[in-house]
């Protein structure tokens, strides 16, 4: 049977998670890195003083383990914008880091002095094009092969929203990176390359364009952005009909990975690397039949569900580092946290204290949901945290396991390969990365029926849906998909390709 019948058929019950948002290759879990923040911004000397002093010496803003909501809600009342993490996806090349630096150049971001710059290195280095991905590709390694590696980081602002952009690496080589994203966001703009030839490059089997997609609705990214960009292209030439025809053939697609086009996807064309069709509608003389919104409006008008600042807090940890004590970052997936909390590293139960909470460039007194945080904590060493730890609330902690079991869809084995017990990936789930082995199949499922097969199953193949234990080596924090959606999906890899994605049904937790 066609696996887009199965994966459609299945859709991960979509269906009942469609108001979740939340979060998977042969490395270690130190090797799957963002890119690191420059040193966190200088604080005033008053709060430099104050953050110096003994955790004991530190003024308490709360006592309670968890903050008082209307302590939160009071701080929120300073930005009263709300906030949204955008990841830009697609196949290598498609334009997502021009595009995403032309848009923080239209939004005010950076200025013409240092797109001068970026334009002359661009020159020095042969790629005169590649200027605007400079602003977003940081490092010199991304900017000498002319592909994003790590994820980029960046903010701007519309009249209603601040958002944050997560720049995920396209090429295969370095889908894990782009997991890492795509597990923080809340929208997912999926760029393709109109150009002749590009399309059909990265929506073939093997493309990058099918694995992101599959990956970002896996990963929680519920609300998709399509954007056609290098409509400007000499082979292009902002042609309806090949416009019509990249959207005719993604629809399918996007509906067999378990999207509703119509609720949950919006198309529309670009060129990221002139700006066009971002922040303002496209002129008739240039696109006479496109009467759509531009990018920015689309953004604005994006619905994503309202999270609980009172839930049990939950960050997972994408990275640490030291300055001034030991600094946390994440995306906050449940919960509030204000300076001065006491709270638990998980899984190794380490009591800690919140010194100074920091949300883009500024430092907070509070944080609600959904916000990218630095948190500086008291009470624990830089060297004794590894990403896909959780910064966890102490009256609720996250669950820590070795073992769980899930329910799966099989999407595409390796050649010869047979999914039994003993079948051995690289399990990705959150900020999670852990090598993993299937220790017992435990029952089929219908694709069409979702009810169990009262046959007994020793192997199952190509888009399969399975329920089943898995055990890890180590000890990981995750939750039930049905309680936190966005810590209970996840993927497996292996030999740098996704077999399969799936979420977990229950806990195995020691006696």
């Amino acid at each position: 049977m066609d696996i887009e019948e199965e994966i459609r058929s299945l859709q991960l019950d979509s269906a009942e998670d469609n108001n979740g948002v939340s979060n998977p290759e042969d490395v270690k879990p130190e090797e799957v890195e963002v890119q690191k923040p420059d040193k966190m911004e200088e604080d005033s000397k008053d709060e430099v003083c104050r953050d110096s002093l003994p955790v004991e010496n530190v003024p308490k803003v709360k006592e309670k383990e968890v903050a008082a909501t209307e302590d939160v809600e009071a701080e929120m009342e300073i930005n009263k914008k709300r906030h949204l993490n955008v990841v830009f996806i697609g196949h290598v090349d498609a334009g997502k880091s021009t595009t995403g630096g032309q848009i923080l150049f239209l939004s005010g971001q950076v200025d013409d002095r240092t797109i001068q710059k970026y334009e002359k290195e661009a020159k020095d280095k042969s790629r005169e094009s590649w200027y605007m991905a400079y602003i977003m590709d940081t490092n010199e390694e991304e900017r000498v092969k002319g592909k994003t590696v790590e994820v980029g980081r960046a903010h701007f602002e519309t009249e209603t929203t601040r958002f944050t952009i997560l720049d995920a690496p396209g090429h295969k080589s370095y889908v894990p990176n782009m997991i890492s994203g795509a597990s923080q966001a809340d929208i997912g703009v999926l760029v393709i390359s109109a150009r002749k030839g590009e399309f059909e490059t990265g929506y073939e089997r093997g493309g990058q364009t099918r694995e992101h997609v599959q990956l970002a609705k896996t990963l929680g990214v519920s609300k998709l952005l399509v954007v056609v960009n290098k409509m400007d292209d000499p082979t292009v030439n902002w042609s309806k009909e090949r416009y019509d025809e990249i959207e005719g053939k993604m629809i399918p697609f996007l509906r067999s990975s378990g999207y509703n086009v119509k609720k949950d996807v919006q198309f529309l064309p670009i060129s990221g690397l002139v700006g066009l069709n971002l922040n303002k509608r496209l002129d008739k003389n240039i696109c006479p039949w496109w009467n759509g919104s531009c990018l920015f409006e689309v953004l604005d008008s994006v619905q994503v569900p309202l999270r609980d600042p009172k839930g049990p807090f939950r960050m997972p940890i994408i990275d640490k580092f030291k300055d001034m004590g030991t600094v946390v970052m994440g995306k906050v997936e449940s919960g509030s946290i204000c300076e001065g909390d006491s709270m638990v590293v998980m899984p190794n139960k380490v009591s800690v204290k919140v010194i100074g909470i920091y949300c883009d460039e500024d430092k907070v007194r509070c944080a609600g949901p959904g916000e990218n945080l630095r948190v500086r904590l008291s009470g624990i060493e830089e060297e004794d945290i590894l990403s896909g730890f959780v910064l966890s609330s102490v009256a609720k902690p996250i669950a820590a396991v070795t073992e769980f079991v899930s329910q799966l869809q099989i999407l595409e084995l390796l050649d010869n390969a047979i999914f039994t017990a003993g079948y051995k990936a690289v399990l990705h789930i959150h900020s999670v990365v852990e090598e993993c082995e299937i220790v017992e199949l435990l029952q089929q499922i219908d694709p069409k029926t979702k009810k169990p097969l009262k046959k007994k199953v020793l192997f199952v193949k190509n888009g399969a849906v399975v329920v089943c234990r898995v055990q890890v080596n180590s000890m990981i924090c995750i939750e039930k998909f049905s309680d936190f959606p966005q810590l209970g999906r996840f993927t497996l890899r292996t030999e740098g390709k996704t077999v399969a994605v799936g979420k977990v049904t229950d806990l195995v937790t020691s006696a």
